[in-house]
């Protein structure tokens, strides 16, 4: 083998490395992501970048209440609930399909929301408030005067499942959200929103 074949194979090497270690560093540690939505405003607005944290998914750790958290997207997340909990139908089949979507997530759809109850606990939401085991809860994060809505029916009174978070959008009137398509399995729970790097005023974690 001469030395330019053993080079190329060299660099071969290193990139198919390279390559596999970003794609382990972006699935089980962190990755950059940019707002595209306005969900989350005025906490998070569009075109805003953030450092997510995805070492909650890698040890399987319950997010706390308080949280901004990014999930998969479910499937009924176009049709609305007819339970509690969000359905996920959609699972691609195969190992090739499943690295794709689940690693390369290509195709695949992520929403970013408020952590708002836990697993257990007993949500309500009337007159434009929600109330935690009968106990309101206070959103110091939320614009003044800003109501909150059920989208569901069967989402205005009910118990998060055990292995299920509800979660919401900061901004109630735009968003898509549990309140729409039902509780989500914890194990759909992508990442944790750990640091705003862009605009560089606004550096810092969240």
């Amino acid at each position: 083998m001469n030395s330019t074949v053993k080079e190329i194979i060299e660099w071969i090497y290193c990139i198919i490395i390279a390559i596999v270690l970003a794609l382990l560093i972006r699935y089980f540690i962190g990755t950059p992501t940019v707002v595209q939505q306005t969900s989350m405003w005025p906490t998070l607005k569009q075109n805003e970048r953030l450092v997510l944290n995805r070492l909650a998914r890698t040890f399987h750790q319950v997010p706390n209440r308080g949280d901004i958290i990014t999930f998969e997207a479910p499937s009924n997340a176009k049709t609305g609930a007819n339970s509690v909990k969000a359905e996920y139908d959609n699972e691609p089949q195969g190992w090739l399909k499943k690295f794709i979507y689940y690693v390369l997530e290509i195709g695949k759809t992520s929403y970013i929301k408020r952590v708002i109850a836990l697993p257990g606990e007993h949500v309500q939401i009337q007159d434009g408030k929600i109330y935690i085991n009968e106990e309101e809860l206070q959103e110091e994060y939320l614009q003044k005067n800003v109501e909150t809505d059920a989208k569901s029916m069967y989402l205005t009174d009910f118990v998060v499942p055990e292995g299920y978070i509800f979660a919401i959008g900061d901004n109630r009137m735009e968003s898509s959200d549990c309140r729409y398509f039902g509780c989500i399995p914890i194990e759909r729970i992508e990442s944790k929103v750990w640091i705003r790097f862009w605009p560089l005023n606004l550096f810092g974690t969240i």
